[in-house]
């Protein structure tokens, strides 16, 4: 290695000093310079220039408070910060500082001692302006701070942020109103406080916060737990907040309160369900009407003929075995109709105010024999219970299906609870003090897929042969036809309850005399106005047995003109007939025409019989002798 002479190192040393003056004199971001031990200025860089407006020679020689607020000046603050340089080795700080045009920025100082062979020689100062800063960084705090508000503010969601293990780091007014706590109460808190204990339990905060990581977000609806300790069905939301390396730093968290919008919305899949069924009801109880009418016309010949059957069979064993066959079936169809006409809301009914306890107890050995030995039937009535106003024989029948409908969901035997009791209902469709009447079974259940099913006409699980799948839709028919409800409720394997309620009558129970039936022979002239040509030869035959001659009409107009003709003594029509009058109308104009002339009317269905109310005496087809004969001897003469 070469030894340089003292002259080459002094020539490197002037070298590098005058490289790195230039460097400082060439740094224009910096405002570099120096100070003598006073604060006067030795030297001026060009950072200098651009930062503060002034030449060289414009401020060299001068004091460096020149660049200080006038009031900084005067309370000693260039000073001071020579002092602190001095005691202390810097003097780092910010403040305000004018330039030559008199306009103000904010300054980055530094200030150093320097010293040589330990005497204090002057300063260097370093001065960097920073106002662009400090404005991003100020507008930063105010953004932050109009956000704080902004989020404090909102009152409809719980904002709030949770550190990386789930506990609440802040908490907004929104979080207050919605889960009860104050900030002192739930901040440094775990945020599984607000699920459920079976919701703890299972995981479920963790998981929540495990799938936002994984995930980037995590989002559901379920219920909440509030301080006071109820539910509310929340919407909620977590995001997880990283840093610009990817580092976890916690989850922003945001719940809505949903319960009203919830409710809201149950309620109208409610009402949605409630139109679908009643419009899916309503069409199959027109059809089932229908079929109904014609069914019942169809009765009516064969009950019509089997009184003629009866005398010609004589003493003919197979004959009159035929016969009993023919009514039998007879009377089986007509039970039919009635529960399909039932189910359609358009049987003629007779409507009673009846004793509850009385008319459940009076059934009690028939429902003990169709239930059989390997079922208990358990009747439990409140006591003082309401009235209620139906058709005794379609409540019977009813409660006869339900408790049938029960032993056969238990084939290995169990329990059948009727339990009657006094509820308050106030919802939207029934209102009012009612009596629920209750069919509860021990049996295997309804699946869900079948549950919606059981009360549509001609359904049913049993098999072929066992079951008409008219009992349930009996009932339904029934419970609305009386004002009231049905609903059933199934857990598979645990049972089924069917439950009718019916609206409670103020009346105590009407009782009506047993009316003997009266098989007397009839005398005088019956018009007969049936558009049915076979139904009207089977009628006539009723009626010639029971004494009475008839005269024969299809239609209203003409029984009218037969009217007219005089030597009527009974009006004996049907209901549904075609043209412009049917018989209802029919039986108003005669009533016009003969007020003391006696009408009895007929039909299987109408739906002019819900208008009939009890101006008229109405006999529901198919009807037997002894029927007929009942209602003409019946009828005020």
């Amino acid at each position: 290695m070469v030894r340089k002479s003292k002259l080459d190192r002094d020539r490197d040393l002037a070298e590098s000093e005058r490289r790195f003056r230039l460097l400082v004199e060439g740094v224009v971001d910096y405002a570099i310079y120096m100070l003598d031990p006073v604060g006067i200025i030795t030297n001026w860089n060009a950072g200098a220039k651009r930062i503060k407006g002034y030449q060289a020679r414009e401020v060299v020689g001068k004091h460096f408070g020149m660049f200080y607020l006038p009031e900084d000046r005067e309370a000693g603050l260039p000073q001071r910060a020579l002092e602190i340089a001095r005691e202390k080795g810097k003097f780092d700080a910010e403040g305000w500082r004018i330039r030559k045009d008199g306009t103000k920025f904010l300054a980055s100082v530094v200030i150093d001692p320097i010293y040589e062979k330990r005497k204090l020689i002057g300063f260097a100062k370093i001065t960097r302006d920073i106002t662009e800063r400090a404005s991003a960084s100020n507008a930063l705090d105010a953004s932050e701070s109009n956000f704080q508000l902004l989020v404090n503010g909102v009152t409809d969601y719980a904002l709030y942020m949770l550190d990386p293990n789930g506990i609440v780091t802040n908490w907004n007014a929104g979080g207050q109103r919605i889960k009860g706590y104050t900030p002192e109460e739930i901040i440094g808190q775990h945020f599984s406080r607000f699920y459920s204990d079976a919701d703890q339990t299972a995981g479920r905060p963790a998981r929540a916060l495990r799938l936002a990581v994984e995930n980037g977000r995590y989002e559901e609806d379920g219920w909440r737990v509030r301080k006071d300790g109820t539910f509310f069905w929340a919407s909620v939301i977590i995001d997880p907040i990283r840093d610009e390396a990817g580092k976890l730093l916690g989850f922003a968290k945001i719940t809505r309160d949903l319960t009203e919008r919830r409710e809201t919305q149950l309620k109208l899949e409610k009402i949605q369900r409630q139109l679908a069924e009643s419009q899916k009801l309503d069409a199959l109880g027109q059809l089932t009407g229908g079929v109904a009418h014609d069914f019942n016309n169809l009765l009516m010949v064969i009950t019509g003929g089997i009184h003629t059957l009866k005398k010609l069979a004589g003493d003919d064993r197979n004959g009159v075995r035929a016969v009993q066959s023919i009514e039998a079936a007879t009377h089986r169809g007509a039970a039919l109709t009635r529960q399909l006409l039932t189910f359609a809301r358009r049987q003629s009914v007779n409507p009673q105010t009846i004793d509850l306890a009385h008319r459940i107890h009076s059934i009690r050995d028939v429902m003990d024999m169709g239930v059989g030995s390997a079922v208990q039937l358990i009747i439990d009535v409140d006591h003082n219970i309401w009235p209620v106003t139906v058709d005794p024989a379609e409540f019977e029948t009813a409660l006869v299906n339900l408790v049938i409908n029960a032993r056969d969901a238990m084939p290995g035997g169990g329990s059948v609870t009727i339990q009657a009791s006094n509820v308050r209902i106030d919802d939207e469709e029934h209102q009012g003090d009612h009596v629920a009447i209750k069919v509860r079974d021990t049996g295997v259940g309804i699946p869900p897929d079948v549950l919606a099913k059981v009360f549509d006409p001609f359904f049913t699980t049993k098999g072929v042969g066992k079951g008409t799948g008219l009992g349930l839709s009996q009932v339904h028919g029934f419970a609305h036809q009386a004002g009231g409800t049905v609903t059933v409720d199934s857990r598979l394997g645990e049972g089924t309850t069917f439950t009718i309620c019916l609206p409670r009558m103020g009346q105590s129970e009407t009782k009506t005399a047993e009316h003997d039936v009266k098989s007397a022979l009839g005398s005088g002239t019956v018009l007969l106005v049936e558009d049915n040509p076979d139904v009207a030869f089977a009628s006539t035959g009723l009626l010639e047995q029971l004494g009475y001659s008839v005269r024969w009409v299809a239609d209203a107009h003409s029984a009218l003109q037969e009217i007219e003709r005089d030597g009527i003594d009974v009006v004996f029509s049907d209901i549904v007939m075609p043209g412009k009058m049917d018989g209802l109308g029919l039986a108003r104009a005669i009533k016009q025409l003969r007020p003391a002339l006696p009408i009895l009317l007929a039909t299987g269905y109408s739906e002019a019989l819900l208008k009939a109310g009890s101006d008229f005496s109405i006999l529901r087809k198919p009807f037997q002798l002894h029927e007929l004969s009942r209602a003409l001897a019946d009828l005020p003469r």
